[in-house]
């Protein structure tokens, strides 16, 4: 896998997403919730909604940040073909379709610790990317994904 072909991670804080911010990135910061109401832990943009394109990428990176991830809860009517569950790097991932929305994907890592990312959608503008990236680390946030998309123009088509 190239380096184009993993999503680049951003470990913390909404400083590192000032750095070139492309299709494939994710940003996390590494704090669990236990809700999933509120603050994000981090954000993803795709390149597309092929979720077997997509996904592998973003739990390898995630995996190699936070340890096995064992479940992605996703909006199915979000993604092309959503699967009960995938193989990635020799471990099987639950896909649990979920009405989160299609701006927010749900990491579970073990048995317990969720992590709730922004999907920032594949045709956002490189600039609203990174606002709504930023905003969705930013420490204090309490700021849903959706008004997130809206606030920072990432959720219109052009």
């Amino acid at each position: 896998m190239s380096d184009f072909d993993s999503p680049r991670v951003t470990r913390l804080l909404p400083d590192a997403v000032h750095q070139a911010v492309r299709p494939g990135t994710a940003v996390v910061r590494l704090e669990t919730t236990h809700d999933r109401q509120g603050v994000l832990d981090g954000a993803w943009w795709p390149r597309s909604h092929d979720i077997a394109a997509e996904l592998p990428g973003l739990i390898t990176a995630l995996t190699e940040h936070l340890g096995p991830i064992t479940r992605v809860g996703l909006d199915a009517g979000a993604w092309e073909e959503l699967p009960t569950r995938m193989t990635v790097d020799g471990r099987v991932v639950h896909i649990d379709p979920s009405p989160v929305g299609d701006d927010t994907v749900l990491i579970t890592r073990g048995g317990q610790d969720l992590f709730s990312l922004l999907v920032v959608p594949p045709h956002a503008t490189p600039d609203a990317a990174r606002a709504a990236m930023t905003e969705a680390v930013r420490v204090g946030s309490l700021r849903q994904a959706e008004q997130i998309l809206i606030d920072t123009g990432a959720g219109r088509a052009d």
